[in-house]
This record gives structure tokens, C-alpha cells and sequence, in this order.
């Protein structure tokens, strides 16, 4: 935490699935840790998302959507060369707002 911010590292899913389920329990691991820092998902302010393939977009995408609130923040998706470590189809993380 720093400046009212609280900054959670990227999170991945380290198990056998398609890009729905890691996407799924990425964004429940930093809506957890969000809770857990005293944030939530509606403060969330930047997103980056990396992907092990570009085309697993759309499916992130389906996933994604609705999970932030009314407002969604701002968002970079990138496909990262080499994939993601640990084997995760996904990895995101976000800088958000404390709780006011």
C-alpha cells in the first residue's frame, strides 16, 4: 500500500483448465487479496492482463467483463512470448484505490 493505493502483483492459476477457468480464478484470487488489503474490485484502477495466446482473448474477454463494477478500469492485455510462468493461461494484476 502506498499513496491510498494498494498494488496487487499478478496472479496466475496453476492448474489443468481452459483460459475461462484460469481467467475465473485469477480474478477471485485478486478480489480476495483486494478484500483482504481493504479494497474491492469497484476501486480497481489499472488492470494489465498477460496471456499465454492472443487468442485466447475473447474468452478471457467473456470472462472479464462485469467483474469490476459499473465502471470497468482501464486495461492493457498483452500476449507475453514464452507464455506465462507456471504454466497459467492468464496472469493479471491491478493497482486500486483503498476503501474510503
Amino acid at each position: 500500500m502506498h499513496g491510498g493505493l494498494v498494488y496487487i502483483a499478478g496472479k496466475g492459476a496453476h492448474f489443468e483448465g481452459d483460459i475461462k477457468a484460469h481467467t475465473d480464478h485469477v480474478l477471485n484470487e485478486l478480489a480476495e487479496a483486494l478484500e483482504e488489503a481493504g479494497s474491492s474490485m469497484e476501486n480497481v484502477l489499472k488492470v494489465n492482463v498477460y496471456l499465454h495466446d492472443i487468442h485466447d482473448y475473447t474468452e478471457m474477454n467473456e470472462v472479464y467483463r462485469g467483474r469490476f463494477g459499473e465502471e470497468p478500469p482501464v486495461r492493457t492485455t498483452v500476449a507475453c512470448f514464452g507464455g506465462i510462468p507456471g504454466d497459467s493461461l492468464v496472469e493479471i494484476d491491478c493497482i486500486a484505490a483503498l476503501n474510503s
